[in-house]
């Protein structure tokens, strides 16, 4: 019989492998959405809403998945899960028109909602202060967006987007296989059968969980959006064909979801808040160098006349791009160490309203950015969007953590500094 030592850290790697699977298999639309905005000559906002449908149900499921994953536990619920989705998935590469894409896609977009069972039943077989790691190392799933975009445009150029779905279904079916067996299931995790689902659902009232709720639509919100939107974004503002802008957008989605980890340590290590706030700090300024336009503007000089354009080349915006994902794969982890400190026995109902709220953004802010281009006409409109929204949490976390710490008496965090007089 295996050691729980053992049995953590194999229940460990399926589940990131499942967490994989199901986050490539939610992103799929970033890519084969190209084709089928062409095929179905969709505008902007119309492709927005076609990318962000199955984000809406993977978003509504989580809360509901979180609390059954604390009663009846995450091997379990994670299993019917993935099987539910494997029929939907293999169906979208016989459907052709607009509406049989949206709702076959709600349908895919169960898969979303594996984030909150594989967060408390991964994060309940370590120690609490190895917890941020382990929730770390499981969020870094979050790469399969990168995986699909390193995937899905080859199945795409060389044999049409449906064998896409097709390919998806089949590993969403290899990996079912792999979670079961590899998996394990502790009865001392559940919770007590007598806790009510209304008992649970009450958090919502607590302005700690919506404050998390709403850093969260950021870090995990805006890299849901970020991650659909970015191909099309390459291939409209910057000409590129679609596994060129695949490959850069994944500089963005890969850090966003591989690094995770490293969030979840330096949250162990230096807390949530202090990760939170330069997360926040890092995005405010990435996304406000993103925000400005192609610009070109005339100035009257003594010599005449002179243009002078503004606006970043792709080098320098995929750049800005993999710092935007770094920083969010930090504040990702960050946001849940928060959830692990305060709420032990509610990390499953409190994860999967956060994760909710997460999910919930990334459906919005999708099509939020293409009515802002069908309206303005301006692609970084997206950008400005989002660095409005880091002003709000930026404002929030200062309000309610930041002017609270208490610089100076008892309670006051030594200097950094303090340790070295002491020597």
């Amino acid at each position: 019989m295996k050691s729980k030592q053992s049995q953590a850290l194999s229940v460990l790697v399926v589940s990131t492998l499942a967490f994989t699977v199901c986050f490539m298999v939610w992103m799929m639309f970033g890519v084969i959405g190209i084709p089928l905005k062409k095929q179905l000559d969709l505008n902007a906002t119309e492709f927005g809403l076609l990318t962000a449908t199955p984000v809406l149900t993977g978003s509504l499921v989580r809360v509901p998945l979180g609390i059954w994953t604390d009663r009846y536990g995450g091997r379990i619920v994670m299993a019917v899960l993935m099987a539910c989705t494997i029929p939907a998935i293999w169906l979208m590469a016989y459907a052709t028109q607009y509406w049989q894409f949206l709702v076959i896609g709600l349908f895919v977009g169960l898969a979303g909602g594996s984030f909150s069972v594989g967060t408390p039943y991964v994060a309940r077989w370590f120690p609490k202060n190895r917890q941020g790691f382990a929730m770390g190392v499981y969020g870094a799933g979050n790469s399969g967006a990168a995986v699909n975009k390193f995937v899905a445009p080859a199945l795409v150029v060389a044999f049409g987007w449906a064998m896409v779905p097709q390919v998806y279904a089949a590993v969403m079916l290899g990996t079912l296989i792999l979670f079961w067996l590899f998996s394990h299931s502790d009865p001392a995790h559940r919770i007590d059968a007598s806790v009510r689902f209304s008992d649970q659902l009450r958090l919502l009232k607590d302005p700690r969980v919506l404050k998390y709720c709403q850093y969260y639509s950021i870090v995990f919100g805006g890299y849901v959006a970020l991650s659909l939107w970015m191909v099309q974004y390459y291939v409209g503002e910057y000409g590129l064909e679609i596994r060129t802008a695949a490959l850069l957008a994944a500089c963005f989605s890969l850090p966003g979801g591989v690094l995770r980890a490293i969030g979840g340590w330096l949250s162990d290590k230096y807390g949530a808040h202090k990760v939170t706030w330069w997360v926040m700090w890092v995005s405010w300024i990435c996304l406000f160098l993103l925000s400005y336009p192609q610009t070109d503007f005339t100035v009257v000089t003594v010599n005449g006349p002179r243009t002078f354009h503004i606006g970043l080349n792709v080098v320098a915006f995929t750049a800005l791009m993999a710092v935007l994902g770094v920083a969010w794969a930090f504040g990702k982890a960050s946001v849940f160490k928060y959830i692990s400190d305060e709420y032990v026995d509610n990390i499953g109902a409190v994860s999967g309203i956060v994760g909710l709220a997460g999910g919930l953004g990334g459906f919005v802010l999708p099509i939020l950015f293409g009515a802002l281009m069908d309206l303005t006409g301006v692609r970084s409109s997206a950008f400005m969007l989002m660095y409005g929204v880091v002003w709000v949490s930026l404002i929030w976390m200062y309000w309610t953590e930041v002017r609270r710490t208490e610089l100076m008496g008892r309670n006051a965090p030594p200097a950094p500094f303090s340790k070295s007089f002491a020597r």
